[in-house]
């Protein structure tokens, strides 16, 4: 699978993005591939306490492991660290001490995020993105992909959780439906949960209308997916991966990638109704489904706004006002 992680940074200069000679975005992979397991023996051991999930509020990559981290009941498992969720050109994430963000790295005193990846690695020249996840025993970056960050979530540390929540009782990766749900998640990260990016990192006219009609023509096959399913998630009754990994896309479509993406063919309130049905019951679900409200309760939609008006070059940081609600309530 191709790497996800972070929203901006493409080359070595923090927050910089990339595009080919045809206008089309790239991403550079991510650099930090270890992993946490379950086996004591492991170079990186599950054990309560010792690693930190670095995130800001406003990334929907970090998004998926807030999800995941709160979804497997991991609070009091692995630390979680909130910078702020404003990219600074030449600098990249730092610590502001705004909308709930902390005011410098609560371990370390960093100031910058790319403090913390030096500390890994002085020699670093790759990008400093979120989520990381930070090994406090040996005081390095265990892994720095959000698609593989989540799926240590899954089963590493079910030892220390809730036997409700652990893999066995609530599994986020059915076997039977696994090829299915791998399947789903590469074409909607490359048109959709990427697909937005590439629509306003476009710089030919080319470029943009290829994303533009890539992107709504996956939200056209979504929608036509629930619709045959007639399920409340994308794979049945109970929430998987792939719900996850759409929904921080999904929830930011109409308040941020319509208006400030030019992803303006339709709204998912008003043009997709599978879909605004499954947003919905995600964000306002506060039932064991989803450990009480994972959804709603790790989607911040100041952040989410001021983060993109900041960080995209806008000479005059004007956020949009709307939608008046940012997530219509359930019928």
């Amino acid at each position: 699978m191709a790497t996800e992680n972070g929203t901006e940074g493409q080359d070595t200069k923090p927050g910089s993005l990339v595009v080919n000679s045809k206008g089309h975005l790239l991403r550079q992979p991510s650099q930090f591939r270890d992993w946490v397991k379950s086996d004591p023996n492991a170079e990186f051991p599950a054990e309560k306490g010792r690693y930190v999930l670095y995130l800001n509020l406003g990334c929907p990559w970090a998004h998926r492991a807030n999800i995941v981290h709160k979804l497997k009941g991991l609070q009091d498992v692995v630390r979680v660290v909130v910078m702020g969720y404003e990219l600074v050109p030449g600098v990249g994430w730092t610590y502001d001490g705004k909308d709930g963000s902390a005011p410098c790295d609560p371990i370390y005193g960093f100031t910058k995020h790319s403090q913390l990846y030096y500390k890994a690695d002085p020699n670093y020249a790759g990008r400093f993105t979120v989520p990381t996840l930070w090994d406090l025993k040996r005081e390095t970056i265990v892994n720095n992909e959000s698609s593989e960050i989540i799926r240590m979530f899954y089963t590493a540390f079910d030892a220390f959780i809730d036997p409700a929540l652990r893999k066995t009782s609530r599994p986020l990766l059915p076997k039977d439906k696994l090829p299915a749900i791998d399947a789903m998640n590469e074409w909607v990260y490359d048109t959709v949960n990427n697909g937005v990016y590439k629509c306003i990192m476009a710089s030919t006219q080319e470029a943009y209308d290829s994303s533009v009609h890539a992107l709504f023509a996956s939200l056209d096959r979504l929608e036509a997916h629930l619709a045959t399913k007639g399920t409340p998630y994308l794979f049945g009754d109970h929430i998987t991966e792939a719900d996850i990994r759409l929904y921080t896309t999904i929830a930011r479509f109409d308040v941020a990638y319509y208006t400030q993406f030019k992803c303006n063919l339709g709204m998912i309130r008003y043009d997709y109704p599978k879909l605004h049905d499954w947003l919905r019951r995600l964000y306002w679900d506060k039932s064991e489904e989803t450990n009480g409200g994972a959804f709603g309760a790790t989607t911040h939609f100041g952040p989410i706004k001021k983060g993109y008006a900041f960080s995209f070059g806008q000479p005059h940081r004007i956020v949009p006002a709307g939608p008046r609600v940012a997530i219509l309530p359930l019928d």
